[in-house]
């Protein structure tokens, strides 16, 4: 089965490019590998972060971002956890 892991953030104000470097660099530290990573960035400074995983949907040990300093954030980060239904 393939999961895919979504990690949402919005940086303060004008540090957007802040938290995508560190969220880069929290990727680089992720234990194992996934079949597939990808960043995006969106108006208002925020980033996305999807990780696709070959694991059970339920996987305790499947990775995650962490969440960031809170000076670097104007909310808590989103999370969700889909399981892949196949593409085209």
């Amino acid at each position: 089965m393939t999961v895919a892991l979504m990690w949402e953030a919005r940086a303060v104000p004008g540090r957007g490019a802040d938290l995508l470097a560190w969220a880069q660099e929290r990727l680089r530290e992720l234990p194992g590998r996934p079949l597939r990573r990808e960043t995006f960035r969106a108006p208002q400074d925020r980033v996305l972060v999807i990780t696709w995983w070959d694991a059970p949907y339920d996987d305790p040990g499947l990775p995650e971002l962490p969440e960031p300093e809170s000076d670097l954030i104007t909310r808590a980060v989103h999370r969700w956890r889909f399981e892949s239904l196949g593409g085209a």
